[in-house]
């Protein structure tokens, strides 16, 4: 069903088998209709297409013919349609970047954290 009657032509892009290894990973799936998993291959495909014309459409990519990481991310977060790939195409940033972000929540926390000793010790005192 996957392919046209000359054999070489392929209806869907994706690999069928790697879609049923990713359909059969969910544990309410007992077995795979053919026709469901040459639907579900056909609708990722264009999901994919649609979200890559989309991105090049609104992202800044079409200034130099390409389509950019940062126009699907920018995408992700911005469009409500794909906001739901926003974890999996997260914003780039540079690791020192990253690590400054780290060591900043390390900072905050232990600032929290020091606030709440002195409210124990507060009330070991008030029992004692």
């Amino acid at each position: 069903a996957a392919r046209l009657s000359g054999g070489e032509n392929r209806l869907v892009s994706l690999p069928l088998s790697r879609i049923r290894v990713i359909m059969k990973s969910s544990p309410e799936v007992s077995s795979i209709n053919q026709d469901a998993l040459f639907l579900t291959a056909k609708a990722t495909e264009l999901f994919v297409q649609y979200l890559a014309a989309y991105s090049y459409k609104h992202g800044r990519g079409k200034e130099k013919d390409a389509l950019t990481y940062s126009d699907l991310s920018h995408t992700a977060e911005e469009c409500e349609t794909f906001q739901f790939l926003a974890d999996i195409l997260p914003k780039k940033i540079l690791a020192s970047k990253y690590l400054k972000m780290l060591e900043k929540e390390k900072r905050d926390g232990e600032v929290e954290g020091d606030d709440e000793e002195d409210e124990d010790e507060a009330v070991d005192e008030d029992v004692g």
